[in-house]
């Protein structure tokens, strides 16, 4: 089993207002920066273990200006290096029994980010009853 060393709250600002939103709709607490992998070290934005389901919240999908040098830069999800390691770390979660969910900046900006999570989780409590 793996092991479930967690972070305590969101850490960054985006993960801490998707939390506001979730809480604003009476979802149950997840598990932030929960360790799911038996092997490597993966953990997953937030995580529902006893449901088999994760959260990624992929902050680094769209283009930005590099501070420092003015210079446009892709995201670490864009690059070819960063997006093959994504597939390999969504692949062995689905290999490890999970179900991954997966939201960008304007999902949880606009709403849609809280409401598939919502789905997903009545689905999930409706499967087991």
């Amino acid at each position: 089993m793996a092991a479930k060393a967690r972070k305590r709250r969101p850490e960054t600002g985006l993960e801490l207002a998707l939390h506001l939103q979730m809480r604003a709709f009476r979802l149950p607490e997840p598990e932030w920066g929960y360790r799911w992998h038996p092997v490597r070290r993966w953990r997953a934005d937030a995580a529902w273990p006893e449901r088999r389901l994760l959260l990624e919240v992929e902050g680094g999908v769209t283009p930005f200006r590099d501070k420092r040098t003015g210079e446009l830069r892709q995201g670490r999800h864009n690059s070819i290096l960063g997006y093959e390691g994504d597939c390999e770390k969504y692949s062995e979660a689905a290999i490890c029994g999970f179900k991954v969910i997966r939201v960008t900046r304007r999902m949880v900006d606009d709403g849609r980010a809280v409401a598939l999570l919502e789905r997903a989780l009545r689905a999930m409590t409706e499967g087991a009853a």
